[in-house]
């Protein structure tokens, strides 16, 4: 396998990764808007592109038949997530299976969050219930993947401190993973903080600080509840002050200057929550000469 594939490989050239997660449509009208954002960051030529992943029938469907139409028809470097929710190791493995035969040559390898109206995440019989095991099951039987894992700057939210959930990214590392992508935030002293507990830690792996422009404060509130990233007061009341069509100005804005000092603090690019959207992605980007 031509090794230029593995994500992980490409860190070492010295230049800031970029790279843009998608999430699958809902319908075919989505998914034409999907791909319409995908032939406008592809002249930015993205490191690679994410694919998020949904349990249980349709949704992961959607995830393997988009992917394979970024790959193919935009010639992006994919990789699909892969959770735990719902599946047997069997299933993993065989979902693993078609992911090679379609070319795939890295993993985001999640735990996953609990399936819709269910308050804790419940293993299935037969399967996992942390990303550990996952990272582990990946590196055992597709040693040739590249594998990518979730960091959180705040700590997970089922963590009971940062030094447990510090602990628990870097037994994910020893069981396997290239790099980190980290949860969404918005001060960048948060990231850099985060980067110095894994350093102390004993986690040398890449770690790639994951970005939201804003799109709404309605939206961005639930989001930030969701996930337990803080919203700071500056960009809050920046959210207020405007109208509806200013929101996406100021979100695209406080991203640009969010990246802008990552890269120059050290960081080793940027990884942009798109929302399938391209208008945020490619102001920053043309504004960073990318």
């Amino acid at each position: 396998m031509d090794k230029a594939h593995v994500i992980a490989n490409r860190f070492s050239s010295g230049k800031p990764l970029f790279s843009v997660e998608f999430f699958p449509p809902k319908d075919d009208a989505a998914g034409e808007r999907m791909l319409r954002t995908a032939e406008r960051l592809k002249p930015h030529d993205p490191d690679f592109v994410s694919i998020t992943y949904g349990a249980g029938g349709g949704t992961r469907a959607t995830t393997l038949k988009y992917a394979r139409l970024l790959k193919e028809e935009y010639d992006f470097e994919v990789m699909p997530h892969l959770t735990c929710v719902g599946h047997t190791r069997a299933e993993l493995l065989q979902i693993l299976g078609d992911f090679e035969v379609a070319g795939f040559r890295n993993v985001m390898a999640l735990r996953g969050d609990p399936p819709k109206g269910e308050a804790q995440f419940q293993a299935s019989e037969g399967g996992f219930s942390h990303a550990d095991e996952l990272v582990s099951l990946i590196r055992e039987n597709f040693p040739q993947f590249g594998i990518g894992v979730a960091g959180y700057p705040e700590k997970h939210p089922e963590a009971p401190g940062f030094e447990d959930d510090v602990r628990r990214l870097a037994h994910k590392v020893s069981c396997g993973a290239d790099f980190v992508t980290t949860q969404l935030f918005f001060d960048n002293e948060l990231y850099f903080a985060f980067v110095v507990r894994c350093r102390k830690a004993g986690i040398e792996v890449p770690i790639l600080p994951g970005l939201l422009p804003v799109l709404s404060l309605a939206q961005i509130r639930r989001f930030s509840a969701m996930c337990g990233a803080s919203l700071p007061n500056a960009l809050e009341a920046r959210l207020e002050e405007t109208d509806k069509d200013g929101t996406k100005e100021v979100g695209a804005d406080w991203a640009y200057e969010q990246v802008k000092g990552l890269l120059e603090g050290g960081a080793p690019g940027f990884h942009l929550y798109a929302l399938n959207k391209s208008g945020a992605a490619t102001s920053i980007l043309e504004r960073l000469g990318s």
